[in-house]
């Protein structure tokens, strides 16, 4: 993919944190988007951010967890043509010991990060490969994948699902012009542990204020990922290790499990995951 000038690209998760800077990283190289999240509101104002630019926006509020809403969305985007680039980004995170995860969590972890990529993906994937030419899948999982921190069992867990998943897509499309980029973010500064709703009562106020802290001065802003992703989508890679402990904990989870899990124990109690 050489360039991204008049390229479909769709984004969900768009209303905020790496969604919106990958819509906008997107629209600056010339992409057409869609862009898509529950958040109506803020959809719209992405919207008119982009079209004044001087590209083309569909805004649609679409929840990935429904095969209904997500074939909804498909159809209206079908009705212009085949998607170059799918950006499957919708992600949320829970924040608690293991013992203190509901199921319910456990369960919305998962639709939403794991059946969110499924779902998409089933809903668009087929009018991209028939439609030939070089397109691309961008599945956004997590360092939390490869290297996970303790109180996040389960978007740790669905992450490495993710990474699953793409793995296997990647070698099913061998033979076809769609390809798969896996992208682990790691310390990144966004709103995701800031949800209200998302924290376990096991996390004291103290320890939520000093992980907050530890993401603002050791993490970087979500463009630097939407930039890589962009980069990649272009260079055809397969995998994007990006922001701060990354590649350094992918390489580490490669080299000792051992190792990495004593690194992570003691960087937990520095950045606030444990007390």
């Amino acid at each position: 993919m050489r360039t991204l000038q008049g390229r479909r690209v769709l984004v969900t998760g768009a209303a905020s944190g790496i969604g919106l800077e990958c819509a906008r990283a997107f629209a600056r190289r010339g992409a057409n988007l869609v862009i898509s999240d529950i958040n109506a509101t803020a959809l719209e104002g992405l919207r008119r951010e982009v079209t004044g630019i001087g590209v083309a926006c569909l805004a649609q509020p679409c929840d990935v967890t429904s095969e209904e809403s997500v074939a909804a969305l498909a159809a209206a985007v079908h009705a212009e043509g085949p998607l170059d680039v799918l950006v499957n980004n919708a992600g949320i995170a829970y924040l608690g010991r293991f013992e203190e995860m509901k199921l319910d969590w456990w369960r919305r972890t998962f639709d939403v990060n794991v059946l969110g990529v499924v779902h998409c993906t089933q809903a668009f994937l087929p009018a991209m490969r028939a439609a030939g030419g070089e397109r691309k899948i961008v599945n956004v999982a997590s360092l939390a994948g490869v290297a996970p921190a303790p109180n996040m069992s389960a978007y740790a867990a669905s992450k490495h699902a993710v990474i699953g998943l793409s793995e296997v897509l990647a070698m099913e499309l061998h033979d076809s012009s769609v390809s798969v980029l896996v992208v682990c973010p790691g310390i990144i500064n966004t709103n995701i542990i800031n949800a209200t709703g998302m924290i376990a009562p096991g996390i004291s106020a103290a320890q939520l204020q000093k992980l907050q802290h530890y993401y603002v001065e050791h993490g970087c802003l979500p463009d630097v990922v939407a930039e890589g992703i962009v980069q990649s989508v272009l260079a055809d890679d397969q995998y994007l290790f990006v922001g701060p402990a990354a590649r350094v904990g992918a390489i580490a989870a490669r080299l000792s499990r051992r190792l990495t899990r004593w690194l992570t124990l003691r960087g937990a109690r520095d950045s606030g995951y444990l007390p």
